[in-house]
């Protein structure tokens, strides 16, 4: 048995990215070169043939997944995996904190100008945040940032295949200080929290989505503050899938 197909038996039988030093693993003769070679391999191998799955690298490792094209036949089928599906708001919180990272909740809020604990608890639900650390100062508040399964659900190799700062809005490019009411704040209740919670997040069912997580912060948020009397407490509105490369796909094994 040689070395391509034991790595092509490997990643046929993963649901997740594999590093090449995961997959050397496999076996006691592979080192991480080979395991390069067969992937290289394995690629062409595909590409040539025409085949409905890849091989691709994504979230710093490497997984075989349909192709994009083939994903209007796979969307007939019930138990074919789907993405799972964001709000409008959460896209919004979900970019920031993948360009300012690590940050904080209380950075967060100021930003949106609404309250974000029940957008970010939703996100730390779907896998697509975790805390990462503490920031000095009062309270010393948790920060956030993205994991490894934000890459794999947006297809991203690492967070260097984000847009670049010169092409975002200014609210992710340039980090402004919070001033000193928002330096004495941790954790704890933010000043004029109230009206945020009123806001619920700034969330409605009726809201519009943009295509992608970092177009979401050129949003308008005064339709947040219009319907602020609808929006729901816990910072989920109605689904609404984030159009998204390789989003569609499916993993084949």
């Amino acid at each position: 048995m040689n070395a391509h197909q034991i790595v092509e038996a490997v990643l046929f039988a993963s649901d997740a990215p594999l590093t090449a030093d995961e997959i050397a693993r496999a076996d006691e003769m592979l080192d991480e070169d080979e395991v390069e070679d067969a992937l290289t391999f394995l690629r062409a191998e595909y590409d040539d043939a025409g085949r409905s799955f890849e091989l691709v690298e994504v979230a710093e490792g490497y997984q075989i997944l349909t192709r994009p094209e083939f994903a209007p036949y796979l969307e007939r089928f019930d138990n074919v995996p789907r993405p799972a599906r964001l709000s409008g708001p959460a896209l919004e919180t979900l970019a920031i904190i993948a360009y300012r990272q690590p940050i904080g909740r209380v950075e967060i809020e100021y930003i949106r100008g609404v309250g974000a604990s029940g957008v970010i608890r939703s996100l730390q639900d779907r896998r697509l945040i975790d805390v990462v650390g503490r920031a000095e100062g009062l309270g010393r508040p948790l920060l956030y940032g993205t994991t490894s399964f934000f890459l794999e659900h947006f297809g991203f190799r690492s967070l260097e295949d984000l847009p670049r700062p010169d092409e975002l809005p200014v609210v992710l490019r340039e980090r402004v200080p919070l001033g000193p009411e928002g330096d004495e704040q941790g954790e704890g209740d933010v000043e004029g929290r109230g009206d945020a919670e009123a806001r619920a997040d700034g969330e409605t069912a009726g809201e519009d989505v943009p295509d992608s997580p970092v177009s979401l912060v050129e949003a308008d948020d005064e339709a947040e503050v219009d319907d602020e009397a609808e929006a729901d407490d816990d910072g989920e509105a109605t689904d609404v899938e984030a159009t998204v490369p390789d989003a569609e796909r499916v993993d084949t094994a």
